[in-house]
């Protein structure tokens, strides 16, 4: 079927595809930051995305292939739109980004759409001639009839194959494969549902069947007929589906038609039905519920000797609630096994030892009031059964005997517990009809996990569920990389905010828990494809809980309890068979390359588009190049003066303001004040600088002035700089604020929105005046207090980088707010920084006079 290949057409790159970026002198700064927003708004898009892909496989939820589809359409669209909005943004550095995609891209469709091969064979073929290891071209359920026949010699009717190639054949006659869709249909909607499935089944029923085709059904129902000599009243088939993926992993159990005693003249007509029914209602949501797509649902079909039965029933090779149980459970019923298998009336019941002599361990034999048999022109009729056999048991303890040791072969050929139908014929011959694996229900149920475990305490109860589970541990603060390096097996990480670099721990992990951070961020994906209970965003972990002490995580219910409790830890594992279904691997094997992130380090050398092996790392190389390519505008401000607006402001500072949009409210095009000042981070940052007293000159330290001096003498323009007004790039979230403070050069950017992943202030400092070891203990101290308040930091010589992510807004106001007295506190600071000891005695004043937690 083509259906789902219609979802790639409008994705597919080719190289002259690729968007052409503006050269940088027409960009506006509008323009780059129209670009910023589009790429915040694909990342949050695809992260969102992803956590939702990642939450289905906790087995919590049923989904189907449109599921699978949809999402992975969603995925491709907005990975495209973020690689061109960061092309767009950097003037074409990152091209190498379309090729990570076509090669990522490329896996995904390889797991979506993996189109059944079917073998060229002939239309027909006879049971003699079939084995197991022809499921492709004859179906499950012939394909295991054929095996039992010709390799472990129990009786099977005669019978043959309408093979797989019949049904392509078939349905490119008809060109169906062009005209039926299924893909998108509701399966919650019973109305849709139906109507879909009578749609799809008319097209099939009104199709012509093809005259080669015709011809070889007919032929091998006349051999047939042959093999199995002339009956009285005329010599009768039943036509059985077998499809595909039937009587295997999926049993596909009661999903499709049969037709019961059918003349040969009949066959082709029962084989369209067949057909027809790989689309009822039923069949296309038990289809679509196991994962599989419309391509999927090919169709052989079985042609067997009718057996006008006096008795059938199914055999159960072990007891499919318990596995432990040593019984072989034996059903029938007087007349045709549709009554059996179909629930209609209660059946004799029989359980049989495994162990030899195999005795019959217990009998239930029911009055059985009516049964089916076949009717002699055709068809199948209810009748009441017989007085004489109406109390009689409908097998003897030999043919019961008999039943059970044909299990046991059964079983121990296939090597797993068997569901066989079978049928007992007027002349007291056992035959097997079918043969199927057998699931067996789970000895241990889950259990729920208690909202509250009275008598334990709970130490925290507040936060946002990232990945669900129970785990337990000793606490194993994590601050900076020596730490996580150092993290032992099993213990419990506690982190003041998320970091991808977690995932060096997580095979180790018995929880993950974390003052701040987003479920949907880079990090809690990573926690959910590891599989790692993890509670985010409780605010006093770090405060609460103490190195080394024993707790129990349940992100079930979001409690933290004081030591190690077996009984959450228990019902917290969960078992679910919706994880064995196709549809379940499917999403596993998409999010392969979907979830894993491999780019963990920025500075490291791999951190390159050549390197992006999931759409994870293309989303989250893409965003950190965005915000460095933003950092850039306060460079191209200095450059490029046209609208900016003075800020008239009591601060030691001349500021120019260049409004992208809603940064500034009601403001002439000469001059603002602060209260036009809409931007949320610049108010933060205002707002801050305006609380604290800007020092003067400070006391004159004599070697501290000729270092000043000697350095400024050295370096170019150093007039220039002393004078140079200070820029600010603003919207309403956003802000680029590049400061000049006499030989100092600071640049602060942040975003501060709403979307916590969205959120961020990067800081960059690069020194000036002075000595190179005052210098060093400026930066020194200055990336101590950087520390305190929970930036990650680089420093290059007298250069500092540093920045802090996903933060709520009024937590990054708080931080911007503290960035302003920092940058009044150390305003020509160098003077005074004649040795180490005043560095940790600045520090300490610092966090005790300007930073409260």
């Amino acid at each position: 079927m083509r259906s789902l290949l219609n979802i790639f057409k409008k994705i597919r790159f080719k190289k002259a595809d690729i968007p052409k970026a503006s050269p940088p002198d027409k960009m506006s700064f509008k323009e780059r930051y129209d670009c910023f927003q589009n790429l915040l708004a694909d990342n949050n898009s695809i992260l969102e995305t992803q956590a939702d892909m990642e939450e289905k496989l906790s087995g919590d939820y049923i989904f189907d292939m449109h599921y699978v589809d949809s999402k992975c359409d969603i995925l491709v669209e907005k990975v495209q739109s973020l690689i061109e909005n960061l092309n767009s943004l950097s003037n074409g550095e990152y091209l190498g980004l379309y090729d990570a995609f076509e090669r990522i891209n490329s896996g995904i469709k390889d797991t979506l759409i993996k189109n059944i091969e079917i073998p060229v064979t002939d239309f027909t073929i006879p049971f003699e001639d079939v084995t197991k290891d022809m499921v492709r071209s004859v179906g499950g359920k012939n394909a295991n009839l054929g095996e039992i026949k010709n390799r472990l010699n129990l009786p099977v009717p005669e019978g043959f194959c309408i093979s797989s190639h019949a049904f392509k054949r078939f349905m490119d006659y008809n060109e169906l494969g062009d005209k039926i869709n299924i893909s998108s249909v509701d399966t919650d909607s019973l109305v849709e549902l139906t109507r879909v499935s009578k749609e799809v089944q008319n097209l099939v029923l009104n199709a012509g069947v093809p005259p080669d085709l015709e011809k070889s059904i007919l032929d091998a129902a006349l051999e047939l007929k042959r093999k199995a000599g002339h009956r009285a009243g005329g010599f009768y088939v039943s036509v059985r589906s077998s499809a595909i993926h039937e009587d295997a992993q999926f049993t596909f159990a009661g999903q499709y038609k049969t037709a019961l005693n059918v003349t040969p003249e009949d066959v082709v007509s029962a084989y369209v039905e067949i057909v027809a029914s790989l689309f009822t209602s039923r069949a296309i949501f038990y289809c679509k519920s196991k994962g599989f797509h419309v391509e999927d649902m090919v169709m052989a079909v079985g042609v067997v000797e009718m057996i006008d039965a006096k008795a059938s029933g199914v055999v159960y090779s072990r007891d499919p609630t318990d596995e432990g149980k040593r019984g072989i459970i034996i059903n029938g019923v007087w007349g045709l096994g549709k009554y059996v298998v179909d629930g209609i009336v209660k059946p004799h019941t029989y359980v049989v030892s495994r162990d030899i002599p195999m005795p019959i361990l217990e009998k239930n034999q029911p009055v059985q009031p009516f049964m089916l048999i076949c009717g002699l022109e055709g068809g199948a009729i209810d009748v009441r059964v017989p007085d004489y056999i109406r109390r009689m048991p409908c097998l003897t303890d030999e043919q019961v005997t008999t039943l059970a040791r044909h299990a046991l072969v059964l079983e121990k050929h296939y090597g797993k517990p068997q569901d066989i139908e079978w049928a007992l014929d007027l002349n007291d011959n056992l035959l097997i009809l079918q043969a199927r694996p057998l699931r067996i229900v789970a000895e241990k149920q889950s259990r729920p996990v208690p909202r509250f475990l009275p008598g334990h305490k709970i130490l925290i109860n507040k936060g946002q569920i990232a990945c669900k589970g129970v785990g337990a541990g000793k606490v194993h603060f994590v601050t900076n990389d020596e730490e996580l390096k150092s993290f032992p097996e099993g213990a419990v990480l506690v982190a003041r905010h998320t970091s991808p670099r977690f995932v060096t721990a997580m095979n180790k992990a018995g929880a993950i828990i974390a003052d701040v951070g987003s479920p949907i961020g880079h990090m809690a994906s990573v926690a959910r494809e590891y599989g790692v209970p993890t509670i985010l965003n409780t605010e006093i972990a770090m405060k609460t809980l103490k190195a080394g002490q024993e707790i129990t995580v349940d992100a079930i219910n979001g409690n933290i309890y004081e030591g190690r409790i077996e009984q959450l830890i228990e019902a917290g594992k969960r078992d679910n068979t919706f994880k064995d279904t196709a549809v379940f691997e499917v999403l596993r094997g998409v999010l392969q390359s979907i979830v894993p992130l491999n780019l963990i380090y920025p500075e490291d050398e791999k951190f390159s588009p050549q390197y992006c092996e999931t759409f994870h790392d293309i989303t989250r190389f893409a965003h950190e190049m965005a915000m460095n390519e933003m950092f850039k505008l306060g460079e191209g401000a200095h450059q490029r003066k046209g609208g900016a607006v003075k800020l008239v402001v009591k601060l030691p500072l001349d500021i120019r303001v260049i409004d992208l949009g809603g940064g500034v409210e009601n403001g002439s095009d000469k001059k603002i004040t602060v209260d036009n000042i809409a931007c949320i981070p610049m108010k933060a940052l205002l707002k801050g600088m305006m609380a604290i007293e800007w020092p003067g000159p400070p006391p004159v330290n004599v070697k501290g002035l000729l270092s000043v001096i000697a350095s400024t003498a050295m370096q170019p323009n150093s007039e220039k700089s002393l004078s140079e007004s200070s820029f600010a790039v603003v919207s309403r979230e956003y802000m680029n604020f590049s400061i000049r403070l006499g030989y100092h050069l600071q640049t602060l950017e942040a975003y501060a929105g709403e979307r916590i992943n969205d959120n961020y202030i990067r800081f960059l400092f690069k020194g000036g005046g002075a000595s190179h070891d005052r210098r060093a203990r400026r930066t020194r101290l200055i990336k101590e207090i950087l520390e305190k308040i929970d930036f990650h930091v680089e420093r290059t010589g007298d250069v500092l980088d540093g920045r802090v992510t996903k933060y709520d807004r009024t937590s990054i106001e708080k931080k911007l707010g503290v960035m302003a007295k920092l940058t009044a506190f150390t305003k020509q600071l160098d003077m005074t920084l004649f040795n180490d000891a005043v560095v940790d005695w600045y520090v300490r004043e610092f966090i005790k006079n300007h930073y409260v937690e």
